[in-house]
C-alpha cells in the first residue's frame, strides 16, 4: 500500500495541511485530511514552512505498560486490560518546539511511542474493522514527571504527572498506509540511543486498542492514541535534545528548556 506524509504547517501567517512530495515541496491540500486527501494545486517550499503538531489541540489517549519489557523495568505486573489515561490538549507541541522542564520537578522522563491518528467518528468498532478508522501514524513522546506520577498512581490515577504543558510532543507527519504491527521505535537523547523497540511487541495491538476505546466512548477525527513505550525510558534535563524516530514516519525532535519563573510570578 502506498503512503502519504501529511503535515500541518505554517507559512506566511496561515496554517495549511499538505502532503510532502519530495525533499523540497509540499503539495497543499484543498481541505482538512479528515475530510478528504485532495491536493489544491498549490505547492509550497518545505524549507520555508514551519511544521506544526499534526492536529490542533487534539484529545490524546495514553497507554501505560503496553510493552512487557517496560512493565518489567518499572516493576509493574503485566496488565490484563489496557491501562488508559489522557493528556490534555495543552500538553501537545510539535516538532522543534521546546519541552518545558517544570520548576521544582525532580525526575522527568522521556517515553518514545507510536501514535495513532483517528480519521473519523468511531463507536463500538469491531476489532476486525478498527484500522478503517485510522488516518495514519506519527511519533509521540509521553513526557512524564515520575514523582507526581507515582503519587497519583498509588490511588489509581495518571493525569497531573503526564499532563504538564508541553508534555506531549507529537509529529512530524501523519503517515498513511503503514502496518502498525511492524514498526520500529528509536529514542535518542543527545544523539545516544536509549530506546530501540518494535511495535510487534505491543501487549495490546492497535486494532484492539481502537475497538476497546470505542466500546466506552466515541472517538473523534483527530483523536490521538499514544500506544505505550518500549523498555529504556530514562531521565531528561534542561539542555537535552530528545529525538523519537520511527522509520517510515520521520524524526520528532525537541529540546528541553527551563520553566520561565517570571511567568510563574504573574
Amino acid at each position: 500500500m502506498s503512503s502519504n506524509h501529511i503535515v500541518r504547517y505554517a507559512l506566511d501567517g496561515l496554517i495549511h495541511y499538505g502532503i510532502i512530495e519530495d525533499d523540497e515541496t509540499i503539495a497543499r491540500l484543498a481541505d482538512s485530511p479528515f475530510n478528504e486527501l485532495r491536493v489544491s494545486g498549490a505547492r509550497d517550499a518545505l524549507g520555508s514552512a514551519r511544521i506544526l503538531a499534526p492536529v490542533h489541540e487534539p484529545r490524546v489517549f495514553g497507554l501505560g505498560y503496553n510493552y512487557r519489557a517496560h512493565s518489567n523495568e518499572v516493576g509493574k505486573p503485566v496488565p490484563d486490560v489496557p491501562v488508559l489515561f489522557m493528556k490534555p490538549s495543552t500538553s501537545v507541541i510539535g516538532p522543534e518546539e521546546s519541552i518545558v522542564y517544570p520548576d521544582g520537578a525532580e525526575n522527568v522522563h522521556f517515553e518514545g511511542e507510536l501514535t495513532v491518528v483517528i480519521a473519523k467518528r468511531a463507536r463500538h468498532v469491531p476489532e476486525s474493522q478498527s484500522l478503517d478508522y485510522v488516518l495514519g501514524y506519527t511519533c509521540g513522546n509521553d513526557i512524564s514527571d515520575r514523582v507526581v506520577q507515582r503519587r497519583e498512581s498509588a490511588f489509581g490515577c495518571l493525569l497531573a504527572g503526564k499532563g504538564y504543558d508541553t508534555f506531549a510532543p507529537i509529529g512530524p507527519a501523519i503517515v498513511t498506509g503503514l502496518d502498525p504491527a511492524n514498526l520500529q521505535i528509536i529514542t535518542r537523547v543527545n544523539g545516544e540511543v536509549k530506546q530501540n523497540g518494535a511495535t510487534a511487541d505491543l501487549l495490546f495491538s492497535v486494532p484492539y486498542l481502537i475497538s476497546y476505546l470505542s466500546r466506552y466512548m466515541t472517538l473523534l477525527p483527530g483523536d490521538m492514541i499514544m500506544t505505550g513505550t518500549p523498555a529504556g525510558v530514562g531521565p531528561i534535563k534542561v539542555g537535552d535534545t530528545i529525538e523519537v524516530e520511527i522509520p517510515g514516519i520521520g524524526v520528532l525532535r525537541n529540546t528541553v528548556v527551563a520553566e520561565d519563573r517570571s511567568i510563574l510570578a504573574r
